[in-house]
């Protein structure tokens, strides 16, 4: 007798989408427009509503969405630190990152114009109408001093409370050039460190492992209440973002490749 092969992250995910909406479009069958259903039991009558869209789904996916949420700060750092002080050439790491930022930059604008350039082709939002009744105050834009200023953290513990990744960024790149120039103690902080980015990687591990859970319980409150109008911009608007994110995969990055490898062959010759 042999085992059913597991079947991948991505099926799973996607099939907890997919069973989301079924679940959420059948719901709304049962309670349109926003309306509850109750189900007279025994001793009490069950709210499907309160119970199972405000109660179960709600819970579990906004668990999800913080558990998610958790991760960031803590993973971006431990990963940072890692990379920084495996570098035993600190000097390397203005060049490395001058051009991390530098490619970064121009993938980033060539993924705007093209984000730009479908939504202006083909308008997915367009008669779509969800104003809100909130108000919202714009403040005035920093000076590009205080910008810079503000990268720093007058306290790194502030920056990971409140989330600031520019900040715990900053904060992670010197803490890690400061232990690659620290000798054996640096040596051991780094192993330390190592073992931090093994073990947040298992906890990734096991939260993705129940995304499937969470991914349904969000959809299926998410459509409860969704016209069916605004599902089908919302489909429309996720074939234009699919289609920008693989014509950025096809025809950027592999413009990119090309280039490097040319810019290497020179090199050689």
């Amino acid at each position: 007798m042999t085992d059913k092969k597991k079947a991948s992250l991505t099926t799973r995910i996607v099939t907890g989408m997919g069973a989301g909406i079924l679940t959420g479009v059948l719901l709304q069958m049962l309670m349109p427009d926003k309306s509850d259903f109750v189900i007279p039991l025994y001793f009490f009558e069950l709210s499907l509503r309160s119970f199972l869209v405000e109660g179960i789904f709600e819970v579990i996916g906004q668990v999800f969405i913080s558990s998610l949420k958790m991760l960031v700060v803590p993973l971006v750092f431990v990963s940072l630190i890692c990379g920084t002080c495996s570098l035993k050439d600190t000097t390397k790491l203005g060049r490395i990152g001058g051009k991390a930022i530098g490619l970064y930059l121009i993938t980033t604008a060539i993924a705007i114009s093209f984000a730009m350039f479908l939504a202006l082709l083909i308008s997915p939002g367009e008669g779509v109408n969800m104003a809100s009744d909130t108000t919202f105050t714009s403040r005035e834009a920093p000076s590009l001093a205080q910008v810079f200023i503000q990268m720093f953290p007058s306290n790194p513990f502030e920056a990971f409370a409140k989330g600031n990744m520019l900040q715990v960024i900053i904060f992670a790149l010197l803490f890690g050039i400061a232990i690659a120039l620290s000798g054996k103690a640096g040596e051991r902080i780094a192993s330390l460190f190592e073992d931090m980015s093994t073990v947040i990687m298992r906890l990734v591990t096991i939260l993705m492992n129940l995304a499937p859970y969470g991914v349904f319980c969000l959809l299926a409150s998410l459509f409860t209440d969704m016209s069916l109008k605004i599902f089908g911009n919302l489909i429309v608007y996720f074939f234009v973002v699919f289609f920008a994110l693989i014509l950025h995969a096809t025809v950027t990055y592999s413009a990119i490749l090309k280039i490097a490898i040319a810019a290497i062959k020179l090199t050689k010759i």
